[in-house]
Order: structure tokens, then C-alpha cells, then sequence
């Protein structure tokens, strides 16, 4: 079996609106290894866009499948409940970021997690609006990419979106966009557009992901925790993708020292099977009446099973401590190749959450072409990169934070290689 044949099939039978970043068909996969159905062997730093933090197959998260596997695979929670989805509410409880009673729900995707925390921030505080910030993403769903700050592909051509919903700007440092600006921006919503007192929630991810990498300066954290606290809005961190040790910390709002009133989670939390979770104040949690949350797939036993492991893993492997150690190795490298390479605009992240942007030497115009040379320089070479930004002009680096050092090592080569055939190019 051929890739190219399989690819000829897809054509014919997969919507186009289903974007793919490779032609590579996975065979099988094992930590930060893919082998393709020709044999081909990849070194993986996509991880399922940040989905196997712990490893494609790690031991420990199989283990808990299979035992799940041979009980029951589904009941509906709502209908025949389980002990673990509860183990696994108390233990999100008491791992996210709030000094505050807490309850969970769970759902399947990240998108669902963050539909729900809007649900519940209106149901809490009876008011409609919501503010986002340009260039975010919350998922594909109608709420989901009306929340996101960018309309190609996202939005486009998929009509109205959601009413009540506002954008501001969201700090960019390479690009000259402050804390101040963005907090700005928010005033003049207040003024222009929408009564604070009408809004239910402001919705930030503490790192931007499909917008770039971009980090959430502290200072905006805290304004909008403190402008929150102010009108009575709802909080919610989207840690969809910065979750579960990637960015050096269980939550990246760890850092900032800041709790939202609610944190929406998916992608690492399964370690590659389907499953999300928004947790939150108590008071904002029971708003809304029996029935009002949930869903058939919702907290199935298969993930939830998957994602007691990933948490028992990361702890055990300490899992944030490498995160950061594998983060600073990364951008000395990058920092090492940016000496030979002007077309580098800034390197960014923390822990293991790192882009690199790349821009015209000696301007600030983003490059999306010299962007795309490189990923496709480095999958030449068995590395599969992911590119992001609202212009296209960022790569990525999202690789399991259980990544061998061999492997790590070997990755770097290859980055490098691609870099230097990019320029050529």
C-alpha cells in the first residue's frame, strides 16, 4: 500500500473542508515515533496538535484502557454512572488554578468544553455578550468559531456567526501590540458597543495557539482578572492546548499566578483518546438545572480511564520539569541557528510550547513562504512540524514531552538542515 494510493482514495471519499498538513497514512506510532504505511519512519513534533503530551501509546495510558477495555466501554454517565469519572472530577478539582470550591463536567472535544463554559457563564450571570481576542482559536463549532479571532478558513463562508460576541486585540510584542492596547480596546467596547453589565465572560488562552504561540503578557492576565472582578464577568481560560505540563506547569495560568472562574480543557488530557473537561467555581458550576450539561459520548470510560493515567504519568515522570528542560534546549537551538539566519523574528514560549516566526530580513513582514519551505524541508528529513499564525508565518514545536533524548537530539539536526535548505530555496 502506497501513500499516493490511498491519497487518490481520500479525494474521492473525505470533504475537502477536512484540511491535512502531510499525504503521510500512519501505520503505527509509538512516543515520538510514526511509521507510515510504506515503512517510512517520522520523528513527530505535532503529537496530535499537543493531544499525546505522554507519548503515542505510552505504557501506563494502555494499560488503563485495556483494564477499561475488558469492563465496560460505554453506559452514558448520565444513565449508569462510574467511579472514575469521578476520581478524575476530584482530582481536576484539586489541580486547577483557584484557591475556590470547584465542580467538573466532562465532554468529548475541546471545542464542547469551551461551548459548555459559555453555556454556563450565561446561565450564571443571566447576560449574553462575550469578548474574545483577534487571533485566538476555540474550536469549530458555531460558538467555537465565532469566539475565534480568524476567518480564514475558520469562518469563511459559513455565514452569520453567534450574535453578541466581540473581538479585541491581543498583545503581540514582535508585531507592537501591548498589554495597554488591548486592554484599551476593551474600554472602547464598553463605551462604543456593549454594557459591561451585559457581558457574561471574557475567554483568553494563557498561549495562543493556532494564532501563533503568542504568551499572555502577566500583566494582561491580571488587568482582565481584575476587570472580571469589577463587572462580575465570568473568566474562562481556554487551556485546551496549554494544558497538562506542555507549557512547564500542570495550567499555564499557573504562571501568572491568576485563576480563572473557569478553565477549559481537552487535547493532553486523554493522551490520544477523545475527552475534555471544564472545571470551575462551584456556585458557577450548579447554575444551570439537571440536563442542561452533558452528553451521550461525554465523560466515556475509555478516556476517562486514558486520563487518570496521563495525570498518574506526569506526576510520576515529572513531566512539567522536563517540559522546561526540553523548552530551553529547543530555543538555544533556534537561538544558535537565528545567528545565520535573518529571516528569524522572534522565539517564544514556555516550557515546551516554543514557536519560532519568520519575517523578511530586516523588516517585520511575516514570511509564510519561507515558513512553508521549511516544514516541507523538514518532512523531507523524517520531521513533521505544524506551521500557525494568522499569517501563516510561524512553526510550532509540540513534540511528547516524553520525547527520547536520542530522538530530541536528532530533531534538532533535522530543524536545522531544514532551515538551511529553506534559505537556499
Amino acid at each position: 500500500m502506497l501513500n499516493a494510493d490511498v491519497a487518490r482514495r481520500r479525494e474521492t471519499a473525505i470533504s475537502r473542508g477536512v484540511g491535512m498538513t502531510t499525504q503521510i497514512y500512519a501505520d503505527k506510532a509509538l512516543n515520538a515515533e510514526i511509521w507510515d504505511i510504506e515503512g517510512n519512519r517520522y520523528i513527530d513534533f505535532a503529537a496530535g496538535i499537543a493531544v499525546v503530551n505522554t507519548g503515542h501509546r505510552h505504557p501506563k495510558v494502555m494499560a488503563a484502557v485495556a483494564e477499561q477495555l475488558n469492563r465496560f466501554t460505554h453506559t452514558c454517565h448520565q444513565v449508569l454512572p462510574y467511579e472514575n469519572y469521578i476520581r478524575l472530577a476530584e482530582r481536576l478539582n484539586e489541580k486547577v488554578p483557584g484557591n475556590f470550591p470547584k465542580k467538573t463536567i466532562f465532554a468529548t472535544t475541546g471545542a464542547e468544553a469551551v461551548e459548555n463554559a459559555i453555556k454556563i457563564a450565561r446561565v450564571a450571570t443571566g447576560r449574553n455578550a462575550v469578548i474574545a481576542f483577534g487571533g485566538a482559536f476555540h474550536g469549530r463549532t458555531f460558538m467555537g468559531m465565532t469566539l475565534t479571532g480568524k476567518v480564514e478558513p475558520y469562518k469563511k463562508g459559513f455565514g452569520t456567526m453567534m450574535p453578541d460576541v466581540y473581538h479585541v486585540p491581543y498583545p503581540q510584542e514582535v508585531h507592537g501590540v501591548s498589554t495597554a492596547q488591548a486592554m484599551e480596546g476593551i474600554n472602547k467596547l464598553f463605551k462604543a458597543d456593549v454594557d459591561p453589565a451585559r457581558v457574561a465572560a471574557i475567554i483568553l488562552e494563557p498561549v495562543q495557539g493556532e494564532g501563533g504561540f503568542y504568551p499572555a503578557p502577566t500583566d494582561l492576565v491580571k488587568a482582565v482578572r481584575k476587570l472580571c472582578d469589577e463587572h462580575g464577568i465570568v473568566m474562562i481560560a481556554d487551556e485546551v492546548q496549554t494544558g497538562f505540563a506542555r507549557t512547564g506547569t500542570l495550567f499555564a495560568m499557573e504562571a501568572h499566578g491568576v485563576a480563572a472562574d473557569i478553565t477549559c480543557m481537552a487535547k493532553g488530557l486523554g493522551g490520544g483518546l477523545p475527552i475534555s473537561a471544564v472545571t470551575g467555581r462551584a456556585d458557577l458550576m450548579d447554575a444551570s438545572q439537571p440536563g442542561g450539561l452533558g452528553g451521550t459520548y461525554a465523560g466515556n470510560p475509555l478516556g476517562i480511564a486514558a486520563a487518570n493515567a496521563v495525570l498518574d504519568v506526569i506526576e510520576e515522570e515529572d513531566l512539567c520539569a522536563r517540559a522546561n528542560e526540553l523548552g530551553s534546549r529547543l530555543k538555544q537551538k533556534l537561538e544558535a541557528i537565528r545567528a545565520t539566519t535573518p529571516e528569524i523574528m522572534d522565539i517564544r514560549g514556555p516550557g515546551f510550547m516554543v514557536a519560532v516566526e519568520f519575517g523578511k530580513p530586516g523588516t517585520h513582514e511575516p514570511d509564510a513562504g519561507f515558513t512553508g519551505r521549511v516544514r516541507v524541508e523538514a518532512l523531507k528529513r523524517g520531521l513533521i512540524l505544524l506551521t500557525c499564525g494568522v499569517y501563516g508565518n510561524v512553526i510550532r514545536f509540540l513534540a511528547p514531552i516524553t520525547i527520547p533524548d536520542a530522538h530530541f537530539a536528532e530533531a534538532m539536526d533535522i530543524l536545522e538542515e531544514a532551515i538551511a535548505a529553506a534559505r537556499q530555496g
